[in-house]
């Protein structure tokens, strides 16, 4: 008589319907509705509004007010570079972040977009006796910041329609843009450039320059900055910054697949 192979562990049917709704929205940046997921899936439409309402209350997922389509936040990214997973987000950016610190002298931070604002995962600080510390865990306007800046301008456009049609531009200095429309014109700049900057738009007198670090499909998954006092990074050298900036977010994202496309080399 043959033996009847191992019993396969018993799953828990919701959990492995959010995690297959997570891997589906990931494969989709503009974001898809429930009816869509329910299809793509083949699930029970009831079901899909219970999980898809269940990830959006915790942050996993949000929802595009207009089009009522679910995107995929920031937060799995912020999980999978705090748990030490092999070849995390974190692993593939120190080394390459050292180096720009030690190159400029100045704190060099990675972030992402979690939730509608930036979240700082690392800094590596600066090497002068007076300089920014950047706490993980600090959020940022997603209108007033360099990193935000970057990650925005490669994001797809339903994914950063999604961020902007609901965030208030406010301001918080002198320098803050505070128009919807100049906003969209400095990501244009960033686009052209492949870097952003910050000329004291979330603190009077701190500058910052950021690029974007971008995954295989050329989508920003994540931002890497450096920032200094205004009078060490004065606007005249953010042109020799970027570049430096920008080739570093470089080489993190060619450990993501990154390739197929060029980042803009226009200065």
């Amino acid at each position: 008589m043959a033996r009847n192979g191992p019993k396969a562990a018993p799953g828990v049917p919701s959990l492995e319907r959010g995690l297959l709704i997570l891997e589906h929205l990931a494969r989709r940046p503009e974001g898809q509705g429930i009816s869509d997921i329910a299809a793509a899936l083949r699930y029970p439409l009831n079901s899909v509004f219970r999980v898809t309402n269940t990830l959006l209350k915790h942050g996993y997922v949000e929802r595009n007010p207009h089009s009522k389509k679910f995107l995929l936040t920031g937060k799995p990214w912020s999980l999978a570079c705090g748990n030490g997973t092999n070849r995390s987000l974190m692993e593939n950016a120190l080394e390459p972040m050292r180096s720009l610190r030690d190159r400029l002298r100045e704190t060099v931070v990675v972030s992402i977009i979690d939730r509608g604002e930036g979240l700082i995962l690392e800094q590596v600080p600066g090497l002068h006796p007076f300089r920014f510390v950047c706490e993980a865990g600090t959020r940022q306007e997603l209108h007033a910041s360099a990193s935000t800046k970057a990650i925005l301008a490669f994001l797809p456009d339903a994914e950063r329609e999604a961020l902007l049609s609901r965030h208030a531009f406010r301001a918080l200095t002198s320098r803050t843009l505070t128009r919807r429309a100049a906003f969209e014109g400095e990501l244009s700049r960033v686009r052209r450039l492949g870097y952003a900057t910050d000329r004291g738009e979330a603190l009077e007198g701190v500058h910052c320059v950021a690029a974007p670090v971008r995954d295989r499909r050329g989508r920003a998954i994540a931002a890497i900055t450096v920032t200094g006092p205004s009078q060490r990074m004065p606007e005249k050298d953010f042109g020799a910054i970027g570049r430096l900036v920008r080739e570093c977010a470089r080489r993190i994202s060619g450990r993501f697949g990154f390739g197929l496309l060029e980042i803009p080399t226009g200065d």
